[in-house]
């Protein structure tokens, strides 16, 4: 009969049984090779408390210390709350992981990066068409 997924949906590879977890929106307990997992890091405030906090604290280079958690979600819950979503036949064969989006880095002096954008120029190995980097070479 014809499978969906190559996996069957699942990650454990050999293992007869995994443990069960919780799932962090409606607390159901799938497979922990089965949920899908994301971990977040987190300040404790939001950006305007922290601010208030900087500037009623006595300390000047103190920093509050961030929240982390793993959270996993059953499948229903993933899609609803769109932390996965689904894809066409040919999309599932793709395993790549998403692009990472980064906000460019500003320098202390305002100056923005060479390149600007998201991305920071072509990727490792492709020429820009820019002279290559170096002495001159003299005769």
């Amino acid at each position: 009969m014809p499978v969906k997924r190559r996996n069957h949906g699942r990650s454990r590879h050999g293992r007869h049984k995994t443990n069960l977890v919780d799932c962090s929106h409606c607390n159901c307990k799938p497979p922990k090779d089965k949920a899908i997992s994301r971990y977040i890091s987190r300040n404790i405030a939001d950006a305007s408390s922290l601010r208030d906090l900087q500037e009623a604290s006595v300390y000047t280079e103190y920093v509050l210390p961030k929240i982390y958690r793993k959270n996993y979600y059953c499948v229903s819950c993933a899609v609803h709350s769109r932390v996965v979503r689904g894809r066409s036949r040919e999309d599932r064969r793709n395993r790549a992981p998403p692009p990472r989006f980064r906000r460019p880095v500003d320098k202390k002096d305002g100056e923005k990066k060479p390149g600007g954008g998201v991305g920071g120029g072509a990727p490792p190995g492709v020429s820009t068409g820019a002279a290559p980097a170096g002495p001159p070479k003299t005769a």
